[in-house]
């Protein structure tokens, strides 16, 4: 065998495969003639020349449908083991994509096995794993084998002494299901993994940029259901012969470079034990403060608080909006020597160096409130409460920052000004928050169109909407169309809106009068603050995201611009909390 082929890694396998004859390596050295001003060559390059040279077809499966019926004719074990996939039947004869020309096992098992006529056409692997994962369903080869050995009995789950332990853990195939499962959820960028028991499937979701996408999976993975939920309970610490109560656990697993630790969350349901696991990855790189998508003024006033001595900041938004992850941002901005931090959290999501942080157990009696009296105790600088949930964390995160404290924590709230009103009802005394919030900062995440495959939107409508938000006309808007890099989604990645609202002295006022959130809001855009939505516009404008996108996660009085009734009522709370001297001096 020729030096020039065996130091090629793209044919390696194929040599191995089947020893090439002096003429196949006569040609193959024309081929790399030809491509070497393109550098190095593609597997797909040298599938191309294996096809020319053996007169085969090639296809690069990018647009192609997979016929089910003749899927459906040949066992998914062989079909995964050997990297083969049936594609269409056609003249007597099932056409057979496979990336290896001179492996013939495969081939000759499935004829021997349907006595079919197979025609191979060449495809690259990374399509053909794709296809076969679409088509057949995440963990198929392992669902395969389990089907045709009965490795795993089903049992009535409904019986007291149900206890599938020994099965689920002595049975290698369902942990490598289970693990084929996270693996897939990491590599999609999951943040979530739904296991969903009906009466005649167990289904799959991910929820991927924020949406949630089903996976396919083998239409016989129901039968094993029991042994999979098992399975995440033996993982996750949990008693598994318990069948008839919520349970909360955690998994910390490594893949690869990926540490991500596991939350789960199992309830019981109709047809069995619904798993609902949270995906937490511990070495995702922090970016920088300027990273993180924030406008200008919003930097400008973030990076200001952040060199405040005492106060509180908070960040708003509904659960999985990112909060967490801008006060991590904000926090490395700030670790330094001279600052001792401390952070009291639930779950730890970041673990930052230099940083004290702590793990709230309700289960040991470590809550927010009980470790929040302990910190302060250590002589911090700057303190993060992972969420302020209840009257006893808000009035001691008040304390804690009029005693010289610089406290960060995050709110369930729908934007910037209702967090004024939340804290109020939560038991916290007006004068009281008024003299200790500095700033707060309502944040939602929008999806990103996918840079390859979106595309001017040029319609009458978003002609219409520019002119109604106030975007130049000359600014290109983008739609989204979907391509394999995004799932046929549209969309890959997500990107932060922001609304800042400082607390400055017409905001303290409207809070000493106990005035609504429509008050505060209409005081905060006179002063600047931009809403949510009118921050979706400007991302809208750069070709970020879409409309509907921005629509999907604000509300219409975010959408809105300011009515004349807002700027009389914010022109009215301005000038009532102007002093006698400045109404003197005009």
């Amino acid at each position: 065998m020729p030096d020039a082929i065996s130091t090629d890694p793209l044919l390696e396998q194929m040599v191995t495969d089947r020893q090439l004859s002096t003429a196949d390596a006569a040609a193959y050295r024309r081929f790399r003639v030809a491509t070497a001003a393109a550098g190095e060559s593609s597997e797909s390059d040298v599938l191309r020349w294996l096809a020319q040279e053996y007169d085969v077809p090639f296809h690069p499966l990018d647009e192609v449908v997979t016929d089910r019926g003749v899927l459906a004719l040949f066992p998914a074990r062989i079909l995964l083991k050997e990297e083969l996939l049936p594609l269409r039947k056609e003249n007597g004869s099932v056409e057979i994509a496979t990336c290896r020309l001179f492996a013939t096992r495969g081939l000759d098992a499935l004829r021997a096995l349907t006595g079919l006529k197979l025609q191979p056409v060449l495809a690259p692997r990374e399509a053909i794993q794709r296809e076969m994962k679409k088509n057949l369903g995440v963990g198929a080869d392992t669902i395969g084998t389990l089907d045709e050995e009965k490795a795993v009995q089903v049992v009535d789950e409904n019986a007291e002494d149900t206890n599938l332990d020994s099965g689920a853990e002595d049975e290698a195939s369902i942990i490598r299901f289970v693990n084929q499962v996270l693996k897939d959820a990491i590599e999609l960028r999951a943040s979530d993994i739904h296991l969903e028991p009906f009466e005649d499937e167990f289904r799959i979701r991910y929820r991927i940029d924020g949406e949630l996408q089903e996976i396919p999976v083998p239409p016989q993975l129901k039968q094993f259901q029991p042994a999979i939920v098992s399975r995440v309970k033996i993982l996750s610490h949990l008693n598994i012969a318990e069948k008839r109560l919520p349970q909360d656990g955690r998994i910390k697993v490594r893949i690869e470079a990926n540490e991500v630790d596991i939350r789960v969350s199992i309830i019981p349901m109709l047809h069995g034990e619904a798993v609902v696991m949270r995906l937490l990855r511990q070495n995702s790189t922090l970016r920088g403060l300027a990273d993180i998508g924030l406008a200008k003024r919003e930097l400008e006033c973030f990076r200001r608080v952040l060199n405040l001595p005492h106060g509180i900041v908070l960040v708003t938004g509904p659960t999985g909006s990112g909060k967490t992850s801008t006060l991590y941002t904000a926090l490395n901005e700030i670790n330094d020597a001279v600052r001792k931090i401390i952070t009291i959290e639930d779950p730890v999501e970041y673990q930052l160096k230099g940083v004290n942080q702590i793990q709230v157990s309700e289960k040991a009696g470590l809550t927010f409130a009980r470790g929040l009296r302990s910190i302060l105790r250590h002589d911090p600088d700057v303190v993060l409460i992972g969420e302020i949930r209840d009257r006893e964390t808000a009035q001691i995160a008040v304390q804690a920052s009029l005693t010289g404290h610089l406290v960060f924590s995050t709110l369930h709230t729908n934007d910037a000004p209702g967090a004024l009103t939340r804290l109020v009802d939560m038991g916290v005394e007006p004068y009281l928050v008024a003299s200790s919030l500095e700033a707060v900062l309502a944040q939602r995440l929008v999806r990103v169109l996918c840079p390859h495959c979106k595309e001017l939107d040029t319609s009458p409508t978003a002609r219409a909407f520019k002119t109604r938000v106030g975007i130049d006309a000359s600014t290109p808007l983008y739609r989204p169309v979907g391509c394999r890099e995004c799932r046929n989604t549209g969309f890959h990645g997500r990107h932060a809106l922001f609304e800042w609202m400082d607390t400055d002295e017409t905001i303290r006022q409207l809070i000493l009068d106990s005035a609504s959130t429509d008050q505060v809001r209409a005081a905060a855009r006179k002063g600047g603050m931009r809403t949510l939505a009118e921050d979706g516009w400007r991302l809208v404008a750069q070709g970020i995201t879409t409309v509907e996108e921005v629509l999907g996660v604000t509300t219409a009085k975010e959408a809105a611009r300011p009515t004349a009734a807002e700027t009389d009522a914010a022109s009215e709370a301005g000038s009532s909390t102007k002093t006698d001297s400045e109404r003197k001096h005009g």
